[in-house]
């Protein structure tokens, strides 16, 4: 038996055999080796892994080789490739040499089959742990990482998150980073009436070397915020999954609260930047266009085993006399509506004319901060408890 103190490897299985996935779970009481944090019941597509795994931060994929060991092996070579690293331990119904050496020359570092005899299992288990990084060190607390994306283009999710930065900073002092995501149309530097030079893009391709200095100089401080803004000129190439995963690293450790302007949440950057977030919220209209795809954009992120209660819907412009009220929303997109937002022009244009922050004398003020209040009343719970809250989530797929 392996020593008390020895922590189990954090691992997800991906087993579409479910007699081999049962028989290889028996055994987990005896070998205590791996805590499972996702079950998934088929071979998941690359990007949805990607994602998966950038949330649950398995040390170790546990995968099924013999109903397709093709596509297996394609998702080996995906994991291997993962930053940080994630070993693959291949499981099979028999002792099949073909699969050994396709999925040890796909990047595989274990291969374990049928009855999974618990001593072999602790071999390959001791190996096993030389080449995972097991943190036992109390790691330092982090800031908060809040997305906001709208459903559908034009739905004020800009607004909405410039706005609920400002009130935050008000609300708890703390220090806070404003991050414009729309690469192709930012606005929150036009709004603000920002003179800059770099942008978020420069952050981005500059990621493996920020420092203190060359940070301050990609940044603009103002009213109390700092701010990354999307490049003057539209910016359409490819953005490296790894690089924005270390950008948004490095700006959790420098700031209480990280907020992040998105773009349509059905596009790759949003959804790549969501999987980095404690809090994500999707931003509609009362329209029903809007209203029409927010429920899509729930059954995606839903596929895509985002938790419910960490992304959540803000409606916003809604006028007194619109006919479709909250609770029909509800039932609509079949969640709770985390707030609702009036629909305020006049306000809005004078921060717009004057690139002020919106203060909190009006209706549409008064709703944005109750926002940031409710969000840092909600900052209490723990990164890793977040983390924690995952698992029921993800073990259905």
């Amino acid at each position: 038996m392996p020593a008390q103190n020895e922590p189990e490897l954090a691992a997800v299985l991906i087993a579409p055999d479910r007699e081999l996935a049962r028989e290889f779970l028996d055994t987990l009481p005896r070998t205590r080796a791996f805590q499972i944090l996702a079950d998934l019941k088929s071979y998941p597509p690359q990007q949805t892994l990607e994602i998966r795994a950038r949330q649950l931060k398995p040390q170790v994929v546990l995968l099924d080789l013999a109903t397709d060991l093709a596509a297996a092996t394609e998702l080996i070579k995906s994991v291997t490739q993962m930053t940080p690293p994630v070993q693959v331990v291949g499981l099979h119904t028999r002792n099949d040499a073909t699969a050994i050496l396709q999925s040890l020359r796909a990047g595989a570092v274990e291969f374990l089959y049928a009855p999974f005899d618990p001593a072999t299992q602790r071999d390959a288990i001791t190996r096993l742990r030389k080449l995972c990084v097991i943190e036992t060190k109390q790691e330092p607390e982090l800031g908060m990482v809040v997305g906001f994306a709208s459903s559908k283009p034009g739905s004020g999710a800009s607004t909405v998150a410039t706005q609920t930065a400002f009130s935050l900073h008000r609300v708890t002092g703390k220090k806070i980073l404003l991050a414009d995501f729309d690469l192709t149309g930012g606005t929150i530097g036009f709004y603000l009436k920002l003179s800059h030079n770099y942008s978020l893009v420069d952050a981005l391709q500059h990621a493996e070397h920020l420092d203190l200095a060359l940070w301050n100089s990609l940044t603009v401080n103002y009213g109390g915020l700092d701010i990354l803004p999307a490049p003057a000129a539209p910016y359409a190439d490819p953005i490296d999954g790894t690089r924005l995963r270390i950008l948004i690293d490095h700006a959790r450790q420098m700031y209480d609260w990280v907020i992040l302007d998105l773009p349509s949440v059905f596009q790759r950057i949003s959804l790549m930047a969501i999987s980095e977030c404690e809090r994500a919220f999707l931003v509609s209209t009362g329209e029903l266009p809007s209203l029409h795809l927010t429920v899509k954009a729930l059954k995606l992120v839903d596929n895509l085993g985002f938790p419910k209660d960490r992304f959540q819907v803000l409606v916003n412009r809604v006028d007194k006399r619109v006919d479709i009220g909250v609770a029909d929303m509800e039932k609509l997109f079949g969640t709770p509506v985390h707030a609702v937002l009036p629909n305020d022009y006049f306000s809005l244009h004078r921060v717009v004319t004057l690139g002020q922050p919106l203060g909190a004398e009006g209706e549409l003020g008064r709703s944005i901060e109750n926002v940031a209040k409710r969000l840092s009343g909600a900052a209490g719970a723990t990164r890793k408890s977040a983390l924690a809250a995952l698992k029921p989530a993800f073990s259905q797929a």
